[in-house]
């Protein structure tokens, strides 16, 4: 197994702390320290000072201190520090995907051509689109005046992103804020800081101003509490679980702060019986084990149609156990360890559990030889009925449900019971069939004869208890800019004849 320290030296890179803020690394004020795992091998890799209230009030501080500069820069002025910002991370690519790699247990390969090269590119993409914050063309809609709308930035923005994917999820908080001229204070997972840590000091690297981007590391209850309430973050980007998101909810609107949330998901893979068996097969156990299982929208509940259930079941099963599990740092690993032992321990006991109610087809356990790091083998399950708590609840681990189906109108009714809707695939050769797929299965994203592909030019957001706002492309600055409608008087005549309704007559 891998020896973090000649892969990435946390100690000497982050000496100065967890925090980053007004463009330099600070250490934590809060008088408690947490400890980074590497979960491939349980060993520890780095300690740092969590941050506190007075972190947040510093941070808080230097974003709204750097406001007024960066917001009054042109679109071409942050379109240009945001180009040179994808050139940075672009040079770093290779120390970013090790940073990743070893914090989470990614497998190289999966930061490599997935987590890094994604970032560069939403950072390439949101450099463009800076130059492209119109509002609505001017018109004369009363006839005496003319109205234009102004997208206008908001001011200092609290986000909060979750341990799953630190980096790509720190770049959808911060850069559709900054491109837009907010300034922003992100609080990422005391588990996973370090990428998110160097992504703020390319900011810096590239000449985006002090202040602008800023970093606090710090428990939920304590730092990241206090920067959702704080009285001068004036929005909220949240991403996590539901059950946190309420929490956040509660926070942020009893202080009237704007809103974004990104939840839960228990994402519908649904196939019918004219489908690819072979690419719904293969797109199965890609959907479901990316990133180990956690990742909101990995393909979680595959409901399959009953012509071709029995198959899909033993297919299914072959292609998982052809996955290889072990060192991250290996080029031919596919997965990796989950993030931590506690979170092993929570998917291995959602699958004990089922054991009572559903057949475990394969996986199922701790892979023997792999005990030292937060290892589970890739799990598939069949036959659970679909109030079971395992078709229901969002596990976040390399757990796949089967479950079968008669008509089209049982799958998608099926596809559409759970709290969530954040992702969803269909799988059919008809595209009269796919359609209304798309159309009637409630969720944020519909993937027709494919599942988990992002781009930066399309929205990422969900429905129902998965939340509501949109990361990525230009419709996530509904979320980061204010509408304001300006109206001119075109008639310079003093008394309107609209004012005889308050004083006077015609």
């Amino acid at each position: 197994m891998h020896n973090p320290g000649h892969r990435f030296q946390a100690q000497d890179r982050f000496a100065d702390g967890a925090q980053y803020i007004a463009g330099r690394p600070a250490k934590g004020t809060s008088g408690r320290s947490h400890t980074v795992v590497d979960p491939a091998t349980g060993d520890e890799i780095h300690t740092y000072e969590l941050a506190g209230t007075d972190d947040v009030d510093a941070a808080v501080g230097a974003a709204r201190e750097a406001f007024p500069g960066w917001s009054g820069a042109t679109p071409g002025e942050r379109s240009d520090a945001m180009h040179r910002f994808a050139a940075v991370l672009a040079d770093r690519a290779e120390e970013f995907a090790q940073a990743e790699s070893l914090q989470c247990g990614k497998p190289i390969k999966l930061t490599r051509e997935f987590d890094v090269p994604g970032t560069i590119d939403n950072t390439a993409f949101f450099a463009g689109a800076a130059r492209h914050l119109q509002g609505q063309s001017a018109g004369e809609y009363s006839g005496d005046h003319t109205s234009y709308v102004r997208r206008e930035p908001i001011g200092v923005v609290g986000s909060i992103a979750p341990w799953n994917y630190p980096l790509q999820m720190a770049a959808w908080k911060v850069l559709p804020a900054i491109a837009a001229g907010n300034t922003i204070v992100l609080k990422p997972a005391e588990l996973t800081p370090f990428t998110s840590l160097l992504f703020a000091e390319a900011a810096t690297l590239a000449g985006i101003p002090d202040g602008v981007v800023n970093i606090v590391t710090g428990a939920g209850r304590d730092a990241g509490e206090h920067l959702v309430g704080h009285p001068d973050v004036v929005m909220t980007s949240f991403t996590g679980s539901t059950a946190v998101g309420r929490r956040v909810a509660e926070i942020a609107t009893s202080t009237v702060k704007r809103l974004h949330l990104e939840l839960g998901g228990k994402a519908p893979f649904v196939v019918f019986d004219d489908a690819d068996l072979e690419a719904a097969v293969h797109g199965a156990v890609a959907g479901a084990l990316i990133n180990t299982g956690q990742d909101c929208t990995a393909a979680t509940r595959a409901y399959v149609q009953r012509p071709l259930y029995e198959e899909f079941v033993s297919r299914t099963a072959e292609l998982m156990e052809s996955v290889r599990l072990g060192d991250p740092f290996a080029p031919d690993t596919d997965l990796g360890p989950l993030i931590s032992f506690a979170q092993r321990d929570r998917v291995a006991a959602f699958v004990d559990r089922a054991r009572s109610y559903a057949r475990v087809v394969t996986g199922g356990e701790i892979p023997k030889g792999l005990e030292h790091g937060a290892y589970y083998r890739p799990t598939l399950v069949a036959d659970a009925a679909q109030d079971s708590e395992i078709v229901q609840s969002e596990i976040f681990g390399p757990v796949l449900v089967v479950v079968p189906f008669d008509s089209d109108d049982e799958g998608i009714r099926l596809a559409n019971d759970t709290p969530y809707g954040l992702a969803a695939s269909a799988w059919s050769r008809d595209v009269y069939r796919a359609n209304r797929a798309t159309r009637e299965i409630k969720a944020g994203c519909v993937w027709v004869n494919d599942h988990i592909p992002i781009i930066s030019e399309m929205p990422h957001g969900g429905y129902k208890a998965s939340g509501f706002g949109k990361d990525m492309s230009s419709y996530s600055f509904e979320e980061y800019t204010q509408i304001k409608h300006v109206m001119f008087d075109n008639t310079a005549v003093a008394r309107k004849d609209w004012h005889r309704t308050i004083f006077g007559d015609r």
